[in-house]
């Protein structure tokens, strides 16, 4: 019965907030090649605009961007849905990947990110085998 209700992948909405257009594309086409719908934000702020439809099924965030840090993006997802998991993103060292984690991040990864891992991440958080 689990197997029947589990959400396919197909219908998962993703949203990622990543200033830098470069990094963005590259995560967005590897997203949409798994079947995954990816809403775009290009900074913070138009992040937590995007966050105000809701409906998404992870959140994935750069951690230092202009105008509202990653770390505000996850504070208001989990403040709004303690459930959906977010994965944070840094080429920062230590201090905000702490940040991240503080702010109850399902998950840091230091860039460049490794777009296998970021997929088996993914599919791993949203439940799918």
């Amino acid at each position: 019965m689990n197997a029947m209700n589990s959400i396919n992948s197909q219908t998962q909405t993703i949203l990622l907030v990543e200033d830098d257009s470069d990094v963005r594309s590259v995560i967005v086409r590897h997203l949409t090649h798994n079947g995954f719908q990816v809403i775009q934000a290009a900074d913070g702020m138009e992040g937590l605009q995007k966050l105000e439809t809701g409906g998404y099924d992870l959140v994935i965030t750069d951690i230092v961007m202009p105008y509202v840090s990653g770390v505000g993006i996850v504070s208001t997802v989990k403040s709004r849905n303690p459930k959906t998991p977010v994965i944070a993103i840094t080429g920062y060292g230590k201090e905000p990947e702490e940040l991240a984690a503080e702010s109850q991040a399902d998950l840091v990864l230091g860039k460049p990110v490794k777009m296998l891992d970021l997929i088996a991440h993914v599919h791993r958080l949203l439940g799918d085998p």
